[in-house]
């Protein structure tokens, strides 16, 4: 989950052909000889999808404390407070359009966090990033409009399929209803984090965006978890789930943009439900089945598939 030309633009180069090509001009291959130099900038975006993976891990290790909604208020406001401090951002200048899709993009990442918690509060982490990964890979498909890309969506569906059992009642029906409206919520999030980044230098947008997604989690947060919200270790934990989940994974996304071809960088972070499912194995004890990770393995063929057949696609054009 996760998110970023801003912070929020990385996210966009797995599913819209447009922000693949416009990040592909901004970050170059690096050009420092010896291959520690060319691994360095994949280095960093595999430390960078861990960090949001083990953060979703810590942050369900949180949710009996402080529940899922009060997690998302916590590391929304953190987040939120971090960028503003380092960002600066500027409140003047923009114009009521400017404001429309900062609001708009504040929503969807607000939506989508809350969705994506709900979901790892009631299924496996790797079964619930899996099923996200389908919001991002249907707007692939949709915005490629080409006819191989159904292949790569058949192919998604039967590892969604797989990992169902046939039916979501073996994972929790609504856990994976949530998952699923968290993977739409995650399209709209790639579309107006485009927006947004075209619209406001640096990570101005993202700053912004995040302090609108904090501000409308907060009654949630409140409402379930109370005064529980201010225990001093719950605070702690949530300022940790922030860090690992938003603030760090950003910046090591932002220096390997720098360096990374962005259809490199795309393939990459398809390959986030394996490292969710890791996490999950490791930190929570949550093991796989072996169908289950055929399952995993589909949908991540699937959406490095649906990059690779974009990318080419936009090469001929």
């Amino acid at each position: 989950m996760n998110d970023q030309g801003t912070a929020a633009e990385p996210a966009a180069a797995v599913a819209v052909p447009e922000a693949v090509t416009a990040l592909g001009e901004q970050g170059g291959p690096a050009r420092a000889g010896g291959r520690s130099a060319a691994l360095a900038p994949v280095a960093l975006v595999v430390a960078g999808g861990l960090s949001v993976q083990f953060g979703s891990a810590v942050a369900v290790l949180l949710m009996p404390k402080a529940g899922a909604l009060g997690v998302v208020t916590l590391r929304l406001a953190a987040a939120a407070l971090v960028l503003l401090v380092v960002c600066r951002p500027k409140l003047r200048g923009h114009s009521r359009a400017d404001w429309g899709t900062v609001v708009a993009f504040g929503l969807a990442m607000g939506a989508m966090n809350t969705l994506f918690y709900q979901a790892a509060d009631r299924i496996p982490l790797g079964a619930a990033v899996t099923l996200e990964v389908l919001g991002p890979l249907a707007l692939s498909v949709i915005a490629s409009r080409r006819l191989v890309n159904v292949v790569w969506a058949g192919l998604a569906l039967g590892g969604v399929l797989l990992l169902s059992g046939g039916g979501f009642d073996r994972l929790d029906p609504v856990g994976a209803a949530y998952a699923l409206a968290a993977g739409a919520m995650w399209a709209a999030y790639i579309v107006f984090s485009a927006r947004t980044g075209r619209r406001f230098p640096q990570a101005d947008g993202l700053a912004l965006a995040m302090v609108v997604a904090a501000v409308l989690s907060l009654p949630l947060g409140i409402m379930e978890s109370g005064s529980k919200l201010l225990v001093p270790s719950t605070l702690g934990l949530g300022a940790a789930v922030a860090l690992l989940s938003s603030v760090l994974p950003y910046t090591l996304e932002l220096m390997a943009l720098r360096r990374l071809p962005a259809p490199t960088f795309a393939i990459l972070m398809s390959l986030e439900p394996a490292i969710a499912a890791a996490a999950g194995f490791l930190i929570l004890d949550q093991a796989l089945s072996t169908t289950d990770a055929l399952a995993i393995a589909l949908v991540i063929g699937a959406s490095m598939g649906a990059v690779r057949s974009q990318v080419r696609g936009a090469g001929k054009r």
